[in-house]
């Protein structure tokens, strides 16, 4: 299979209406929107073939990757869930530590729930030891 420029616009429409009645997944191939792997199968964009359609109809739909880049500039968009590595850490990443605005030296106290954990951000006096109560 050749690499073709997926369809788009009346292009993409005018093959729909030529095509008739196959499955949509057969209809993404046909119209370009597939790519061959390296072990040799082809994968199927449903997601990109979708929105060019509703392109060429008129609707415009932001695209997830497009989306995440608009949210935070780059890179994927918080799921607010994280893991226990198996060297018993976790890792909180940067997306959180940007929406909190927090700074490289921040100490936290941790608090166990039933289910859960709560961060709660410390002063610096605090932490010092300079803090009075």
């Amino acid at each position: 299979m050749e690499k073709n420029k997926p369809l788009t616009g009346k292009a993409l429409l005018q093959r729909l209406n030529e095509l008739g009645s196959v499955s949509p997944k057969e209809a993404a191939k046909l119209c370009g929107y597939c790519r061959i792997t390296k072990s040799g199968e082809v994968r199927v964009n449903l997601g990109k073939f979708y929105e060019a359609v509703l392109a060429a109809r008129g609707i415009k739909v932001e695209s997830s990757e497009e989306e995440v880049n608009h949210q935070s500039g780059r890179g994927r968009s918080p799921s607010y869930r994280v893991k226990v590595h198996q060297n018993g850490q976790i890792v909180i990443g940067s997306a959180y530590t940007k929406a909190m605005n927090l700074k490289p030296g921040d100490t936290f106290k941790i608090k166990q729930g039933y289910k859960h954990i709560h961060l709660y951000l410390i002063d610096a006096e605090e932490v010092d030891g300079t803090a009075t109560e």
